[in-house]
């Protein structure tokens, strides 16, 4: 692998607020509302491997206010590009801007990148929440549109759970660049590129980890290795074997990359970069896990090996326990709480809440987003502490579900256009 410096676009459109009138900010508007309180981040105390290391700061920026309460939101993308927020504290919308229309998009719960085709688009939210891992800081500043990392063809990019420190990394499938950009730089306002590497083409990961990386490597296009490297593109040493790499989360104990015999977890022990081995149970169906999600920071992950296989991934206790679903699912994720809950979407458009430690149906809402489901769009299901998010893209609607009540819905936001793309920010 070379290094280059890649380019970057410049920022687009200043950010416009808007009233919460339907007639003025045609985007969201409150339909139902049954809400107990805001909800407020899980202040267990673990030990954390990506905590931002801001000094007497607790991660304040230059702009930023200080505020007393989770500030969450959700910011969605329609087809179009169009940008907005809603603030789920006090119910107001703002319109962000706009990008071009996305295919995809990633986020790490403040800032939202949008695979445009040629590039990644990356929105800043405006809200976030620094971990102290045994208590928390909450913040928010202007919300804006920083600009595009330029690159070939789709993209996968790999956030940790920082919004202020560490990396973000984007591996470019077609023509196999990969990027890590600096999220101190965002937090600024700025893209930096702290690497871009060359390497054979493929559907691949940059994954960071710390102050480091890991980065697939392909053997006749497909992924087959992670090689390790220092922020500033310089080869670790490391080099692990990872035949078809694919999906990649970061839980408080480390960083999950998904192979098609189990996983690797990577951590920085002692100033170094250290990758573990978690190989699936002997007695685990053919399959492998590609996608995983949880509640954003928690040790326990979620995925699905096929409509019916789950399989969590316990980091702390580098272990899996394999289950079945009580019906056909598309999505998975772990809320990892003290009661065990295990969310999930099936097929036919419900929301379904399950026990982690047997995969028992424990309750489940009407179908909600069967015409998303059928019309081939993607809802989004995210949990946090006390809600569940999810996106119904058809529907236009967004609702917010007490899972921990019968799966109770909570509140519904209707919304003018397609909310194809959505972030639980502010976490």
């Amino acid at each position: 692998m070379t290094a280059r410096t890649g380019p970057t676009r410049p920022r687009k459109d200043p950010v416009r607020s808007l009233s919460t009138s339907l007639a003025l900010l045609g985007a969201l508007t409150l339909g139902l509302a049954a809400c107990t309180g805001a909800p407020t981040a899980d202040t267990s105390a673990e030990t954390a491997t990506d905590t931002p290391s801001t000094g007497d700061g607790h991660g304040a920026i230059a702009g930023a206010e200080e505020v007393a309460e989770p500030p969450l939101g959700l910011t969605a993308i329609d087809p179009a590009g169009t940008v907005t927020h809603l603030d789920l504290l006090d119910e107001t919308v703002t319109e962000i801007g706009a990008i071009d229309a996305p295919r995809a998009m990633t986020t790490d719960g403040r800032y939202l990148f949008a695979d445009v085709g040629d590039g990644i688009e990356i929105v800043d939210s405006g809200v976030w929440t620094w971990d102290h891992v045994d208590h928390f800081h909450y913040y928010r500043a202007s919300p804006a549109l920083l600009g595009t990392v330029d690159g070939d063809g789709s993209a996968t990019v790999a956030t940790t759970n920082s919004s202020t420190s560490g990396g973000t990394g984007i591996s470019f499938t077609d023509s196999g660049e990969a990027v890590l950009l600096s999220t101190e730089g965002l937090s600024k306002g700025e893209i930096r590129e702290q690497f871009r590497l060359e390497r054979e083409p493929h559907d691949g990961l940059v994954v960071p980890v710390g102050s480091f990386a890991l980065v697939t490597e392909a053997v006749d296009g497909v992924g087959a290795r992670v090689a390790g490297y220092t922020a500033d593109g310089e080869p670790t040493g490391l080099d692990e074997t990872c035949a078809a790499p694919s999906g990649t989360i970061t839980t408080r104990v480390g960083a999950v990359i998904g192979c098609a015999d189990g996983a690797l977890l990577a951590h920085v022990d002692d100033g170094e970069l250290v990758v573990e081995r978690i190989p699936y149970p002997a007695d685990a169906p053919t399959g492998a896990v590609t996608s995983f999600d949880n509640r954003e920071g928690r040790p326990t992950v979620a995925g699905l090996a096929s409509p019916t296989d789950i399989r969590l991934l316990d980091t702390r206790a580098r272990a899996w326990t394999l289950l079945t679903a009580p019906a056909p699912l598309v999505h998975v994720t772990a809320v990892d709480d003290a009661d065990g809950h295990l969310l999930g979407l099936a097929e036919d458009g419900r929301m379904l809440v399950l026990s982690a430690a047997d995969g028992s149906l424990l309750a489940e809402t009407a179908p909600l987003v069967a015409a998303s489901l059928a019309s081939g769009a993607a809802p989004v299901l995210v949990a946090d502490q006390h809600r569940a998010y999810l996106s119904a893209p058809v529907e236009r609607q967004l609702y917010e579900i007490d899972y921990a009540d019968a799966a109770r819905i909570a509140r519904t936001f209707e919304t003018a256009t397609e909310p194809a793309f959505v972030a639980e920010t502010g976490r």
